[in-house]
């Protein structure tokens, strides 16, 4: 098969055919064909788009091409949860363990930074010593011994996705529903979870910015896994504004600490909290979701959620001891306020160009050889509808290189809009996706 003539077709919308979808993904997962002909096909699609059945082939593909996870060791039913990806998101280190000390077991695959986004393996690996590589039967283990794992693909997990996720974070093609929804729900099944939930984010700081496309990466997914058996629902949940108010891999992994202590609290563990009592309902602990709500406050109230993190941390090979001082984790060297430029009510944040700016201190990648700083991001000092007074701190940024200060100190200016009125807050929770309904809470 030639592929330039595959891009071709895609190029003029043309819908490709299950063996051209078959050669694309083979040839991601085993390198015969080049980057530069799978980042034009990435493109093609993204300006083409793809039909559903080329969006259930694609995810296939990828996901036959390598390995698939056999949990079947494991008692009671794996349940897995993954977000599109937003700023300050660090749901999986909160839900994960207050689920698994609730019972569930939580066996997850999670993905590096892609784009203005953090990755839940950057964050877990900024935790002294801590891996994210296990063998499949080592995080079978894991997961039946203390009821989590979250670690990264191993090579012949999805080989596929991996290749084409790492271009898609380098090409400007992120922002694609078919090459989202295919990406994301080949993992899931890769990974032999036996029900998924999924945060599918919107607004200024997701990969979708408007209700309209959410709901439809949350129904092209779903649908993806109702045709493959498995159980799944989707969450569209908000994303204008950072989530939590870390935004950084140390200081996120600190955020989710705090939270589990009792010291912090806010849309973060409120969103957790959702998705948590859900997978509890998936998994056939909690009865409906106002019970899980409840055992997941009750592990967190009683430390158990806590413990099963350290518990997580040290069984990847971390320092635990993050989990009662903080102080462990990676440390900025300077840390500068954003002074607010006027007086009034925080309005409007361009949640991407936040994240951005966290990338460009040096939180996150851009081109694949790039190496993180653990320790760099910056910690929200507002949220929307704050009043605020001139020269008030907007963010405080966590730095290694103070020469980055001033053009982080304008960016971030510029990405928060202060206006002389109180603006109306916009909901946590949009809308919920299942095989039967939609259901829009707004």
């Amino acid at each position: 098969m030639n592929f330039v003539d595959v891009i071709l077709k895609k190029k003029a919308g043309e819908a490709l055919s299950p063996e051209e979808i078959r050669a694309f993904a083979r040839g991601a997962a085993d390198g015969s064909v080049p980057d530069y002909q799978l980042s034009a096909l990435l493109m093609a699609i993204c300006f083409q788009g793809m039909n559903a059945q080329e969006t259930a082939c694609l995810t296939m593909e990828m996901m036959h091409s390598g390995g698939v996870v056999d949990l079947s060791a494991i008692d009671g039913v794996c349940v897995d949860k993954h977000s599109t990806g937003g700023v300050g998101d660090t749901t999986t280190l909160v839900l994960v363990p207050l689920a698994a000390a609730c019972g569930a077991k939580v066996a997850k695959l999670s993905g590096r930074g892609l784009g203005h986004t953090g990755g839940t393996l950057d964050k877990l690996e900024s935790i002294p010593g801590c891996s994210v590589e296990k063998t499949q039967e080592e995080f079978v283990e894991q997961v039946q011994r203390i009821g989590c794992a979250v670690i990264g693909q191993t090579q012949d997990l999805c080989p596929a996705d991996k290749a084409l996720y790492a271009l898609r974070d380098v090409t400007g093609t992120v922002g694609c529903v078919p090459l989202i929804a295919s990406s994301i729900v080949s993992k899931k099944l890769a990974s032999g979870a036996g029900a998924i939930i999924l945060d599918v984010k919107t607004g200024s700081g997701a990969l979708m910015h408007t209700l309209e496309e959410s709901i439809e990466l949350a129904r092209a997914m779903v649908d993806i896994g109702t045709q493959a058996g498995k159980p799944i629902l989707a969450l569209v949940t908000g994303m204008d504004q950072p989530l939590g108010t870390h935004v950084g891999n140390a200081l996120e992994v600190k955020e989710a600490i705090d939270i589990l202590s009792g010291r912090a609290g806010g849309d973060l563990l409120a969103v957790s909290l959702e998705l948590g009592s859900r997978m509890l309902v998936a998994s056939g602990i909690a009865k409906d979701v106002a019970d899980g709500k409840a055992r997941m406050r009750g592990a967190l109230e009683s430390g158990a959620g806590l413990e099963r993190l350290r518990e997580m941390i040290e069984a990847q090979g971390g320092d635990g001891r993050v989990c009662e001082d903080v102080d462990y984790l990676p440390h900025a060297a300077y840390r500068i306020d954003v002074p607010a430029p006027r007086g009034g009510y925080v309005a409007k944040m361009d949640t991407t160009e936040i994240g951005y700016c966290a990338q460009d201190l040096g939180a996150g990648r851009k081109k694949k050889t790039d190496v993180i700083d653990p320790a760099v991001g910056l910690v929200m000092r507002v949220r929307l509808g704050d009043a605020v007074a001139a020269g008030q701190p907007l963010a405080t940024l966590y730095l290694n290189k103070r020469e980055l200060a001033n053009e982080a100190i304008a960016r971030m200016q510029r990405a928060i809009t202060v206006s002389p009125e109180r603006p109306a807050l916009p909901p946590l929770i949009y809308a919920a996706v299942s095989p039967e309904e939609t259901i829009r809470y707004v």
